[in-house]
């Protein structure tokens, strides 16, 4: 059967569904672009310019310690904050209507608004590169999302935000500045998420920890499992508000990403990850 034009397909027999959208069976939805875009959450700024996005990191402590009466205090300034830079990305969805389109589908025989659909299309695609593009590595930096395999590249030469991981170095010796990311294959089991929430957690606190865990379907089918046999969580506590799959695992959430790579697991602490975005760039 030929499949009807898009002019044609949306001004005859339109059925009605969700308020006149099109019933969409191409696009996937991500919980991390709906979580640190849509709600805002983790690290969200709305910088109005810029050459580029800095960002203030305190890297060291200052001089602190006990004294007794009339003893010396060290008044030593140590330097303890930098800053790391970001360049500014640029996504575009193509929304376009030829005006004769827009003719015909204009009055009561177009039932639906093919301006509004095609916008939703438009918008759709771009949410879709960006949820592909928001695990991108430094290779496809240039022009894409700083992604996580980004901020888990292990090359202590490679510069992440302007900077190597030997750049920044507290005074006690202390890298800051440092991926963390294993290649190395594993088996999962809790054990294993336990060894990934520690080694990816960072600071001191309850908020250390990671609190978001994302992976692919077939890694989260295996640990959901493991789970229900052991009786060892609930359902999940930000992705269930957003409507979401997921399960809450020892204070992390864990969900399912359809954009994730095959056999990878990311561990995020969104008190340090985000977006910020332009005033004037916000879809």
């Amino acid at each position: 059967m030929a499949i009807l034009a898009q002019l044609e397909a949306v001004t005859n027999d339109w059925f009605l569904i969700e308020n006149g959208k099109a019933e969409d069976n191409y696009f996937e939805t991500s919980f991390l672009l709906d979580y640190l875009l849509k709600q805002k959450k983790g690290i969200w700024k709305r910088p109005s310019g810029g050459v580029q996005i800095s960002v203030p990191i305190r890297y060291d402590g200052n001089s602190s310690g006990f004294y007794t009466r009339g003893g010396t205090l060290d008044s030593t300034k140590k330097e303890a904050i930098t800053q790391v830079n970001f360049a500014w990305k640029h996504a575009y969805g193509n929304g376009t209507i030829l005006r004769v389109d827009e003719l015909k589908n204009s009055g009561p025989e177009g039932l639906i608004n093919l301006v509004s659909e095609e916008l939703e299309g438009a918008q759709e695609s771009l949410r879709d590169i960006l949820a592909t593009s928001i695990y991108n590595g430094l290779e496809g930096d240039s022009e894409n999302l700083t992604g996580l395999n980004s901020v888990c590249d292990t090359t202590a030469t490679t510069n992440y935000g302007g900077y190597a991981s030997n750049d920044i170095v507290s005074a006690d010796g202390t890298k800051v500045w440092t991926g963390k990311g294993s290649s190395t294959t594993t088996v999962l089991s809790l054990g294993a998420l336990r060894d990934i929430k520690t080694a990816a957690a960072y600071g001191k606190g309850k908020m250390a920890r990671p609190d978001l865990m994302a992976t692919d379907e077939a890694n989260y089918d295996i640990l959901l499992n493991i789970l229900q046999v052991q009786q060892r969580f609930t359902e999940g506590v930000k992705t269930a508000k957003a409507g979401f799959s997921g399960v809450h695992f020892e204070g992390t959430d864990v969900f399912p990403d359809r954009y994730c790579a095959s056999s990878n697991l990311y561990a995020l602490n969104t008190k340090h990850v985000g977006f910020a975005v332009h005033k004037n760039g916000f879809f």
